[in-house]
Formats: C-alpha cells, sequence, structure tokens
C-alpha cells in the first residue's frame, strides 16, 4: 500500500559534474594545485629562500660549481664501487663453477641410464 503523504524523490548521484559556473568561480586551477598556490606567491616564495640558502652558503664559502662537482665526483664513485661489485660477484661464480660444473657433469653421466 502506497501512503498518499510520502513523496519519493530519484537518488541523487555524487558523480555529476559540477556546474561550470562554479567551476570558474574557484581559484584552484591545475597550475595552482600543482605549483601549491599562486605563481607570484610561489615566485616569491622560491626567491627568497634562494636568497636565504645562498647567503648561508657564501658565508660557508660553497660554491655552486663545487656542489656539482662534488655530486659528480659521488656519483661516480659509487658507479665505480657497484661495477667492481659486479666484477667480484663475477669472479666468485666462475671459482665456483670450475669445481661445480664439472662434478655435476661426472654425476650426471655416472647417473644416466639409456632408455629400453
Amino acid at each position: 500500500m502506497i501512503d498518499e503523504n510520502t513523496t519519493e524523490t530519484a537518488p541523487t548521484s555524487n558523480w555529476a559534474p559540477s556546474a561550470p559556473a562554479a567551476r570558474w568561480q574557484s581559484h584552484d586551477t591545475p597550475l595552482r594545485r600543482f605549483l601549491g598556490g599562486s605563481p607570484l606567491a610561489v615566485l616569491i616564495k622560491l626567491a627568497v629562500l634562494s636568497l636565504i640558502t645562498g647567503a648561508i652558503l657564501v658565508w660557508l664559502d660553497i660554491r655552486p660549481a663545487e656542489i656539482f662537482r662534488l655530486l659528480s665526483a659521488f656519483f661516480h664513485h659509487l658507479y665505480e664501487l657497484g661495477f667492481d661489485a659486479v666484477r667480484e660477484f663475477g669472479s666468485y661464480i666462475g671459482a665456483g663453477a670450475a669445481i661445480v660444473v664439472p662434478v655435476w657433469l661426472v654425476l650426471r653421466i655416472l647417473s644416466y641410464r639409456p632408455s629400453r
């Protein structure tokens, strides 16, 4: 039985896009979301932080070219260590294979049974 005093409405969906006017009024553009604020405000913050950082680095007598040189030397050293480790790992495998492979081959030959 249907009650005449109740009215049923269609369920509303949450996925419906917002009205175009509401979107244009919002200041939350993709650029602002990416930058974390308005471009001018972010530019000013970065300039101030760069000024402070630069003053500290000059006070400590550290130059940008020296930083890049040290980073380059660091990554070159890591690269060299990496391939030295691979070379050493390969020598371990080679030394072990000199014993393991002949023993394995002899055991395979001794356990070989021709099919009947």
